[in-house]
Parts: C-alpha cells; structure tokens; sequence
C-alpha cells in the first residue's frame, strides 16, 4: 500500500466507503461505473489512464468477509467482480502474469468449468483465465497421461471417465471440475459487495 494512503487512512479514519463504482471485468480491465452504469447494471467505461491503474492495484486488497477494495486514500472503493479478484494472462516470458503485470507462477491447483472457463490456484490467490487465452491451456491437457482431444474433455466435463491434467511448465497439474457459481463460496469471496448493503 502506497505511503500516501497509510497517511490518509491516519488523517481521516472515518470516511464511509463506496460501493458499486468500480469494477474488475474478466479480462482484467478496471471499469468506473457511473450512476448510469449503475442503473442498468453496465460493466462501466474501461479506465485506460496508466497512472490511475497502477494506483488502484499498488492499493488492492480484500477486507475479512473476502469484499475486495480499493484504498483511495482515506476511503475504500469496493470492487464488483465479474469473475474472481485476478485475471491471469499467458505470457511468453513469466508463463502467467495477473492482470496487476505481476508473475503468478506455476498454478498449484487448476480447475475448469463446462463452459470453459479456467481458473487457477496460485498460492492464496484464485485466478479466471483471460478468455483469449484459454485455449493455450487446453492445448495443454492430459487425459490419462496421454494428449486429450476436444471430445476427450468435453466427456470429462460431462461426468467421463479418467484424470485430466494441465501440463505447465514441467509440471502436472491436476484438473479438477468446477461449476460457474461455485467460485466464491469455494474460495471465500464476494463478487457483488454493493449488493450486500442494497
């Protein structure tokens, strides 16, 4: 957290938090949401200003009932999700990077949904793969040991037989199924805390 804002924080103790303005989409763009996006439950206008984005993810961070903020000085602006609190992208150099440009290693636990969704355990954190980047990892799947086709994990999703696995950088990495509402009380955090106030 920025020096700045540990100083705000000391100054003005009290200040009310927001909720509903800010947004993480799930390919990792950062989105303001005015009244309007608001009102019509928009995801927002993609912020773009560089400075304001390294800002936000210098001062990230989850409360303990697992509402991910942003620490905008004396004030936490709540975040929606719409997938989960990072967004993982592949990259030649670092193998994944999340979508704050940090490393996020070798994934410890993979999960993948029916409809294609990734996401990946690394270390504390959960991580939905950017959608432009999923089909690099199911180029990447074992089934049995062996190469697993389009069919062979579409059966697997569908309740098949066999142990698929993600191979990644020299390691295995096994697969297990997840559905697409199960990630936050699985893995302890809230994708909407605007509405818990509503």
């Amino acid at each position: 957290m920025d020096d700045i804002v540990k100083q705000a924080m000391a100054k003005w103790p009290n200040v009310p938090h927001c909720y509903g303005w800010l947004g993480l989409d799930a390919r990792g763009a950062w989105r303001m949401r005015d009244e309007a996006a608001q009102q019509a439950d928009a995801p927002g206008d993609k912020l773009a200003n560089e400075a304001l984005v390294g800002f936000i993810e210098r001062n990230y961070a989850a409360d303990e009932r697992g509402c991910w903020y942003f620490q905008n000085g004396p004030q936490r602006v709540y975040v929606n999700l719409e997938s989960t609190p990072f967004i993982a992208r592949t990259d030649p150099a670092h193998g994944l990077v999340l979508h704050t440009g940090a490393p996020a290693g070798v994934p410890e636990r993979a999960f993948l949904s029916e409809a294609g969704q990734w996401l990946l355990g690394l270390g504390a954190r959960i991580a939905q793969v950017d959608d432009r980047d999923a089909a690099q990892l199911l180029q990447a799947l074992e089934l049995d040991g062996k190469p697993a086709s389009d069919d062979a994990v579409l059966a697997w999703l569908g309740g098949g037989p066999g142990a698929l696995a993600l191979r990644w950088q020299e390691r295995r990495i096994p697969v297990e199924h997840i559905g697409a509402d199960e990630a936050p009380a699985r893995f302890g955090f809230v994708r909407r805390p605007d509405r818990l106030f509503a």
